[in-house]
């Protein structure tokens, strides 16, 4: 089972992780996934678990094109996000990293921070623990591709040619 962790709309990557804790800035031996969501969710940080989900209201991932905030959330080994929907660089960012990234409003509503779910990403089944079942929509084929592969670089490395290239 993974947990729910809900934020809402607006969602900008100074929150997922601030400029200050940028990779290239940290000390030998820290990691930027110790500093995902550090000042407006600080839990987050010291408590998520690999697997967990991150749901969302409108617009996640907005703000910078800052490619170490999605980083973050892979090394933190997020199972994926549900949003409302997502910044355009953000999402193309996260499907790059191999991160689930699902627009589902309807989703989004009913599940609630905490929560525990079970999410199947390929087939787009989510159960939640008081046994409602959702089904999410269809990422795009070049999206499931990549992320089946574990990202744009494995998928290069895999098949020695960009998704949707003969």
């Amino acid at each position: 089972m993974s947990r729910v962790w809900k934020f809402g709309s607006d969602v900008d990557t100074d929150q997922i992780v601030p400029g200050r804790y940028a990779p290239f800035m940290l000390k030998e031996g820290q990691d930027v996934k110790d500093y995902a969501f550090i000042e407006a969710r600080p839990d987050f940080a010291r408590n998520a678990r690999p697997g967990d989900v991150i749901v969302a209201g409108k617009n996640f991932g907005c703000g910078s094109s800052r490619e170490y905030a999605p980083e973050a959330l892979r090394r933190r080994q997020i199972g994926g996000i549900i949003a409302v929907s997502y910044a355009r660089i953000f999402f193309r960012n996260a499907i790059n990293l191999g991160i689930p990234v699902i627009e589902a409003p309807d989703v989004v509503d009913a599940l609630e921070d905490g929560m525990e779910i079970e999410v199947k990403w390929a087939s787009g089944q989510l159960k939640s623990d008081s046994g409602q079942l959702f089904e999410l929509p269809p990422m795009p084929a070049f999206a499931t591709e990549i992320i089946a592969a574990g990202g744009l670089t494995a998928f290069v490395r895999k098949y020695g040619r960009f998704p949707g290239e003969k």
